[in-house]
């Protein structure tokens, strides 16, 4: 499946943001979709992940609370909403999906993502 990510921008601390991912080539009703980000001097790092039909959802302990992974199946996306953003939190963030059979798996490890967006960037000032 081929991945566009999109929404990203500048914004002050505390604002909120909202990425989009859109999908094609393929349904992504049978992909596992998570959300990374990558910045400057840093390896790339999980952020959350939702599960194929959206009913299971898991976050990185940097963003709980603040951050909520959503999918809409019949639009062919994913989306990440980042509220109360922190500097800390400007970064590349990237898209990425992974084909499963079940369900409601969701997956952390990089290494599980075989579909990739070309990422957004995300600028937090203070």
């Amino acid at each position: 499946v081929q991945l566009q990510a999109s929404g990203g921008g500048l914004v002050q601390a505390g604002g909120s943001l909202k990425l989009s991912c859109t999908a094609s080539g393929h349904s992504t009703s049978t992909y596992v979709m998570g959300w990374f980000r990558q910045a400057p001097g840093k390896e790339r790092e999980f952020v959350a992940s939702v599960s194929r039909s959206g009913g299971n959802t898991y976050y990185s302990n940097s963003v709980k609370g603040r951050f909520i992974i959503s999918r809409d199946n019949t639009k062919n996306a994913g989306y990440l909403e980042m509220n109360s953003l922190e500097p800390e939190d400007t970064a590349v963030y990237y898209c990425a999906a992974a084909f499963r059979r079940h369900s409601n798996v969701i997956l952390q490890p990089l290494s599980s993502y075989t579909d990739w967006g070309q990422g957004t960037q995300v600028t937090v000032s203070s």
